[in-house]
């Protein structure tokens, strides 16, 4: 396993992460961005309400300029999904899917909030009642029961082999796995039982969940599905380190005027840290969070801290 130290990670390659490194590491800092620019959501939008832009154009294509900017700047960009933040004294080791790590002072949550659904029966009458989407938060409520996950990517399989220490019976729903290889290997060694070319029609119980019909005819007995489409979230994420989120909704990270959170040399942008969902609001946070997060790395410099 490898192991980068870099002065600031941001999580997220949509608007927010990228307008943050852009400002980052224009102040002389080292920078590495973690994400994929097309799981953001401006990727699959149409823009015309910025400034600057005239007439309207793909999401997309804007993001892939951004991109370009960052990288010309001197910044890193990996396309990979987190797995686990943990602080170590006054740094930050994220885990990535490939196996890897990066090491930093700061970091920076630019990701967006929205965790995607399956759409089928059952699963939001049984929410809170078997039905969860945070295997870090919920695990603990299913010590010794069966359980099953549904995902195609690292957050359902990494998922899935947190769920091993905790319940009996580990179910793995993929309808194709898209995995780093090395995480392919912790799965193939793990009791995850895998049901891959599979997927979920319905969730079933009367007043908590009971069972998983699929697609091929078979059912699963499970108390609890834990659905995890996609990468990990940032909220959950965040609140693994002990990172507050708003107060009313808890959907969002709290943050002050500096988009700094209440854990020191963290911040977040874009639509993690609270409406309203506009790319403008995203970048001019990112642009604060970058400039933040540099300035905290420098004066730990010049106090003899960190990296040289």
């Amino acid at each position: 396993m490898t192991e980068q130290s870099v002065d600031v990670v941001i999580i997220g390659a949509g608007p927010a992460g990228l307008q943050a490194a852009l400002h980052a590491v224009r102040k002389k800092v080292a920078v590495l961005v973690i994400g994929r620019a097309e799981q953001s959501a401006i990727a699959r939008a149409h823009v015309e309400n910025y400034l600057c832009v005239d007439g309207v154009h793909e999401g997309q294509q804007l993001l892939d300029i951004g991109l370009a900017q960052v990288r010309r700047f001197g910044a890193q960009v990996l396309a990979e999904d987190v797995l686990h933040i943990e602080q170590d004294g006054e740094e930050f080791v994220v885990a990535l899917e490939s196996g890897a790590t990066a090491r930093c002072q700061s970091l920076i949550f630019a990701t967006g909030t929205s965790r995607k659904k399956l759409k089928v029966p059952g699963e939001k009458e049984l929410l809170g009642k078997g039905v969860s989407y945070c295997v870090d938060c919920d695990a603990n409520f299913f010590r010794g029961a069966k359980v099953a996950v549904v995902g195609n990517e690292s957050a359902a399989v990494d998922g899935a082999l947190t769920l091993t220490k905790y319940a009996s019976e580990v179910h793995l729903v993929a309808e194709k796995l898209t995995v780093t290889p090395a995480l392919g290997e912790k799965l193939a060694a793990s009791p995850v039982r895998v049901h891959e070319g599979s997927w979920v029609t319905e969730i079933v119980g009367d007043h908590a969940v009971q069972g998983l019909v699929l697609d091929n005819g078979a059912t699963l007995t499970v108390e609890g599905v834990f659905i995890e489409l996609g990468a990990k979230g940032a909220v959950q994420l965040a609140t693994n380190l002990g990172i507050m989120l708003d107060s009313e909704s808890f959907s969002h990270i709290q943050t002050d005027k500096k988009q700094a959170t209440n854990l020191v040399g963290v911040y977040a942008a874009g639509d993690i840290a609270g409406p309203p969902w506009q790319m403008a609001k995203a970048v001019g946070e990112g642009c604060v969070a970058g400039w933040e997060a540099a300035n905290y790395v420098n004066q730990r410099r010049r106090a003899g801290k960190g990296q040289e």
